[in-house]
């Protein structure tokens, strides 16, 4: 009997992005504001970025021909699309298919801010996001973590028809590959945030959810693995999100 729905799924985070390394210096330097002068959409991968996406490329084409996967999807924002295409080209994967649900977490008027600024210019958004935790929480023109959850389910739907019994790769976001776990292996609130607290996704690391049947549950054979980078020689690098994911 045919699978009823897609069967494997490849996650991979985007390479390093201009957008990590600025952060990580304005985190580094006590500053409100990161650096950058481009919509979140707009942000392109750093020149170790574009070196990680070709490693996981690379590492996609050594592998079995039954593990390879049979269709690639991507977030539409650049640093997305543009791993997604370094991997194609290295591996000779098809042609990249885009979706907007796949898109990074929308932060509204917290964008471009550090964890300091938001303290500093939201201090009542601060404290509401302490209270009501990272799953919950929306900033004002933003997203929570529930809002994504719910356009990730509606993507599934419609890849489970456009893809039945095959392998995919989703190149996208570290929330939303944590998010894909929630939804997939039907996770609980406190489940996920306990593996937000403790991980972070490095960029263009692997996970790999396996579905045999096409329906049901989820399980993950592998999560946020980089030893393909290793192999390859390429950087690891690590670029954390929001640290409050535990609500008080």
């Amino acid at each position: 009997m045919p699978a009823s729905g897609v069967v494997e799924l490849w996650l991979v985070r985007h390479g390093e992005s201009t957008g990590n390394v600025a952060a990580s210096e304005a985190t580094a330097a006590r500053r409100d504001v990161i650096e950058i002068d481009l919509r979140d959409a707009d942000v392109p991968l750093s020149r170790v970025g574009r070196e990680q996406a070709s490693a996981a490329g690379r590492w996609f084409r050594e592998s079995a021909e039954t593990d390879r996967p049979e269709a690639v999807w991507s977030s539409p924002y650049v640093r997305a699309e543009q791993t997604a295409q370094a991997i194609r080209a290295a591996s000779d994967l098809p042609a990249v298919l885009v979706d907007e649900r796949l898109r990074d977490r929308e932060l509204g008027v917290l964008d471009l801010l550090t964890a300091q600024g938001v303290e500093a210019r939201f201090p009542e958004e601060a404290l509401r996001r302490r209270w009501l935790g990272k799953f919950y929480y929306r900033p004002p023109g933003g997203e929570s973590w529930a809002d994504v959850a719910l356009r990730l389910r509606s993507f599934l739907v419609d890849l489970d028809r456009l893809a039945p019994g095959q392998r995919v790769l989703l190149v996208v976001h570290d929330a939303v590959i944590l998010l894909l776990r929630y939804v997939c292996e039907g996770m609980t609130e406190k489940g996920l945030l306990e593996l937000a607290r403790t991980t972070t996704v490095r960029n263009a690391s692997i996970t790999h959810l396996v579905r045999p049947t096409g329906c049901g549950t989820w399980y993950a054979a592998d999560f946020n693995i980089d030893q393909h980078l290793r192999e390859q020689g390429a950087p690891v690098t690590e670029h954390a999100g929001e640290s409050d994911a535990v609500p008080h």
